[in-house]
């Protein structure tokens, strides 16, 4: 479909399409999965009471082997939870995602050293550094877990994230640091008879432990949930039963007797549900059920940037494919590394020969619009000089507005993306297609924040959808 402005065919760019958000499990089904679900975490609780008040059936297995690679393999489990974690909390700035990171970061680090805490690997014996790794690992797990629980919302969460790497540096380094001084016997660590079970130090580490797990399993069931979060939030509240479980088995089962056993398989358990759960999630936004309310469904004011090659369909109807395909690439090539890097946008979506970006989607540019009409006026910039190189190519349009829009996830299981919905982001895409080939239009309240720009107002702009005049500007330069 086409229609006239001025004298140009435009081509109309089809409506984007809504698509239903999951919906969690009715609450007559919910709830007898609680029921299971909580007898199942019961079960270790009720094995340690057993194996503790009858020391027969504690029995003992010595292997070390079998010790190392248990406990090698949870904390790489962990490792990786927290790598995945972490890369979805930077893509979509989120504190409980952030904290949910170092909780597994935590716990792999501690992990890690006491597995090199096995006869063998590094000393010929055990020492207080790499027996207490693993409960002060939980500890400073359970803090990270509690803190993901707290309200994070507004001003909480943008402190956590402008803070992240320095939270992060400190994390890995007492990790290491710990590691160092376990090694070379540094004070206090160097203690070659480690604490026994339920002594002292190992008890409060394990009450401190298990308080703060139950505070975080608490605050998760009570999170309100957004379409889609059930699943993975009653996830990692099992999860964290489980490591608070964990906490208690390390303080009070005997060395290499199956209640000390116990605990090393309530970790790599704990581990192994978050990845499964995560795993059978979209995997585009597999860790969406974590997000806080203003990353999954939040409204932000932000600059949207479309951009298409005019005369793409006829020129793709003379040209091979792979022709078409080098074209494309060779454009994007020159004209998205601007975009993000330099300015700042995030792409929202390549679609064929169109691209869509955004400027301010986590709340942290409050110049969006100057980044944005800088990013369309880059754009052309770049992709003219390609053009020059090779007549006949189709040439750009670019079509920027600013405003209002809902901000999260949209879809089912079977394809979920995190993007931009609302009235702002369709005036773009009509903008763009009104735009002159080679140039940049751009919305009124685009214009208004473009204080000293120099602009040049579109006079009797009609598009799709919009009734009457559409005030626009062609930008001509910042």
């Amino acid at each position: 479909m086409a229609r006239r402005l001025g004298g140009r065919r435009i081509r109309r760019r089809p409506e984007p399409a809504m698509t239903q958000a999951p919906r969690d499990p009715p609450a007559r089904v919910v709830a007898p999965r609680l029921g299971m679900t909580a007898l199942l975490l019961a079960l270790p609780v009720a094995g340690l009471v057993v194996l503790l008040a009858v020391p027969d059936w504690d029995v003992r297995w010595q292997h070390h082997p079998a010790h190392f690679w248990l406990v090698l393999g949870a904390a790489a489990l962990s490792m990786a939870l927290a790598y995945a974690t972490g890369t979805a909390a930077r893509r979509r700035n989120d504190a409980r995602v952030f904290l949910v990171s170092l909780a597994f970061l935590a716990a792999a680090g501690f992990l890690g050293l006491h597995a090199l805490a096995t006869p063998g690997v590094l000393l010929e014996g055990s020492n207080a550094g790499f027996a207490l790794a693993t409960p002060v690992g939980l500890l400073v797990a359970a803090v990270f877990a509690a803190a993901s629980s707290t309200d994070l919302a507004g001003g909480r969460a943008q402190s956590v994230m402008r803070r992240s790497g320095t939270i992060r540096g400190v994390l890995i380094a007492v990790m290491v640091l710990w590691g160092v001084a376990s090694v070379t016997g540094l004070a206090p660590l160097d203690d070659p008879a480690p604490p026994e079970r339920a002594s002292g130090p190992l008890v409060w580490l394990a009450v401190v432990a298990l308080l703060l797990y139950l505070f975080a399993v608490v605050q998760y069931l009570r999170l309100p949930s957004h379409p889609g979060s059930v699943t993975l939030l009653m996830a990692m509240a099992a999860a964290f039963v489980l490591l608070a479980e964990a906490s208690v088995a390390v303080a009070l089962g005997r060395n290499w007797h199956a209640s000390w056993w116990e605990w090393h398989l309530l970790m790599l358990a704990a581990f192994a549900l978050v990845a499964v759960s995560a795993h059978r999630q979209w995997y585009e936004e597999r860790f969406a059920g974590l997000y806080l309310g203003d990353t999954a469904k939040g409204m932000r004011e932000l600059s949207v940037l479309f951009a298409d090659l005019q005369g793409f369909t006829s020129f793709s109807e003379r040209t091979r494919p792979q022709d078409v395909s080098e074209m494309l690439n060779e454009y994007f090539t020159v004209a998205i590394p601007p975009v993000v890097t330099q300015y700042g946008g995030t792409v929202d979506r390549l679609v064929g020969d169109a691209i869509m970006v955004t400027f301010n989607r986590d709340g942290d540019q409050p110049d969006h619009a100057r980044r944005a009409a800088a990013a369309a006026l880059a754009i052309q910039e770049a992709t003219a000089t390609v053009a020059a190189r090779n007549p006949g190519w189709p040439r750009f349009r670019v079509g920027v507005n600013t405003g209002e829009v809902a901000v999260g996830i949209l879809g089912t299981a079977g394809g979920r993306t995190f993007t931009v919905i609302g009235d702002t982001v369709n005036l773009a895409a009509r903008l763009e297609s009104a735009a002159p080939v080679g140039g940049v239009l751009i919305g009124a309240e685009t214009a208004r924040q473009l204080p000293g720009a120099r602009t040049e107002r579109v006079e009797g702009l009609e598009v799709k959808g919009k009734t009457g005049v559409v005030e626009a500007y062609r930008l001509l330069g910042l």
